[in-house]
């Protein structure tokens, strides 16, 4: 009995240290034609109930410009994706799969 214990403790140690080497990296880039300047981009997993903090920190997107917004330590590419311009209006995205699709902002994608 104790040997099928060791066995089963020492498997549950592999999957305990292989659990963050499922973590994976991802990237998404973002062009703004929205005819306005980007001032915050958020992006949370889809999983989640709340934005993370804003990616571009005290940066602008410009019109016309595209920013690449890195996703580091993820174990699912599926994000939601929020894009707020200078007069407050809000750009939303769900259920984005950056390893398959960019995002282009738009007039017509104004929540």
């Amino acid at each position: 009995m104790k040997a099928h214990l060791k066995l089963f403790l020492l498997a549950l140690a592999a999957l305990w240290l292989a659990g963050p080497a499922l973590a994976q990296s991802y990237y998404v880039d973002i062009t703004n034609r929205t005819g306005f300047v980007i001032t915050h981009i958020y992006v949370s997993p889809a999983n989640s109930s709340s934005w993370e903090e804003d990616v571009l920190g005290n940066k602008v997107l410009a019109k016309g410009a595209t920013h690449r917004v890195t996703l580091t330590g993820y174990r699912s590419p599926i994000f939601d994706i929020k894009l707020v311009d200078e007069d407050g209006d809000s750009y939303t995205y769900w259920k984005v799969d950056v390893s398959k699709r960019d995002i282009v902002a738009r007039p017509e994608h104004l929540d």
